[in-house]
């Protein structure tokens, strides 16, 4: 038999014929674009450490849902900063803080656009953490009603999605009997199923003005050694109601993405989070990279290791060069 009967590179020889033949395709479809929300109206404020990225008030974030929907990125999810916080998170359902205002402009401005609404404490408390501090921790079951209260108040503002993302246990569960039991059956919920206790959420917190005051996270997100634990979060997840899971963060994780698509039939999200769009942002601005070679390969590779959705705050700059 004559060397080599099959020679891979006659399918690699154009873009054409790579085309043809590939495996993985990114669509704007597949993103949901995160927006940080302030109160006010006609603001944009740059974020430092996440060059692109600005916090907006709620009709710019509105009219950015719009423009993005005209490239086909038809979801957002959305993360607020109140004007006040305190112990509880009480601002958190707020129907006139920035998220409730932000879901009721972006419906009424895009109406096909998906919104999706993040349900956490951190961005409302004053210290920073996803609940209610009892002595030196979070006490996972006082804060599920608090949980419950803000899930509630995004969907009557008319989110599509309500997306918790504390990792109190039991809170899917919670959120899904509260919302069917006021007439919110048909909102969606997304949870994050596998969040772990991650160096790379820093710009995050920046973003979010949600550093916590003392101590970290490891005691309720997840330990980053950890695979088999994830796929029980996400069981548990999806038997308490969840339509969507998630792994948080994604490019650290694919692993995991890969594990739990293996394990689960519900649309798998992933979440390329802010630490993981930095680096590459930081890198090609000093020219070390090819900032839209890499960000592709990045976001493919999500793809590749079976997510089904990306949040991603490449999705606009992604949308265009698909286009």
């Amino acid at each position: 038999m004559p060397f080599p009967l099959h020679r891979y590179r006659r399918l690699r020889r154009s873009e054409s014929l790579r085309a043809m033949v590939r495996e993985t395709s990114l669509d704007p479809a597949d993103f949901i674009a995160p927006m940080f929300v302030v109160p006010g109206e006609g603001i944009r404020q740059p974020i430092g450490s996440m060059p692109g990225i600005d916090r907006v008030s709620p009709e710019v974030a509105a009219a950015d849902a719009e423009s993005l929907a005209k490239l086909g990125v038809l979801s957002v999810i959305l993360f607020g900063i109140p004007e006040g916080k305190d112990a509880r998170g009480t601002s958190s359902a707020d129907p006139e803080g920035p998220v409730c205002r932000a879901i009721r402009a972006i419906k009424s401005q895009s109406p096909k656009t998906v919104v999706v609404s993040d349900v956490c404490l951190c961005e409302y408390t004053d210290h920073g953490h996803c609940g209610v501090i009892e002595g030196d921790t979070v006490d996972n079951d006082e804060t599920l009603p608090i949980l419950v209260a803000e899930a509630l108040a995004h969907a009557q503002a008319g989110a599509d999605i309500v997306a918790p993302s504390d990792m109190m246990d039991g809170r899917v569960g919670a959120i899904r009997t509260a919302l069917d039991a006021n007439g919110f059956g048909d909102v969606a919920l997304m949870a994050y199923a596998a969040k772990y206790a991650s160096g790379f959420y820093g710009p995050f917190r920046e973003a979010a003005e949600s550093t916590p005051a003392f101590g970290d996270r490891r005691a309720y997100q997840m330990d980053p050694a950890n695979v088999r634990e994830a796929l029980k979060e996400i069981d548990s997840d999806v038997a308490e109601g969840a339509d969507i899971v998630m792994v948080k963060p994604a490019l650290s994780y694919l692993d995991v993405v890969r594990a739990a698509k293996e394990r689960t039939n519900v649309p798998l999200a992933v979440y390329n989070v802010s630490g993981e769009y930095s680096m590459v942002k930081a890198a090609a601005q000093n020219g070390w990279i090819d900032g839209k070679r890499v960000t592709l390969e990045v976001l493919t590779s999500m793809k590749r290791a079976g997510a089904d959705l990306i949040l991603t705050y490449h999705a606009r700059e992604v949308a265009e060069w698909l286009s």
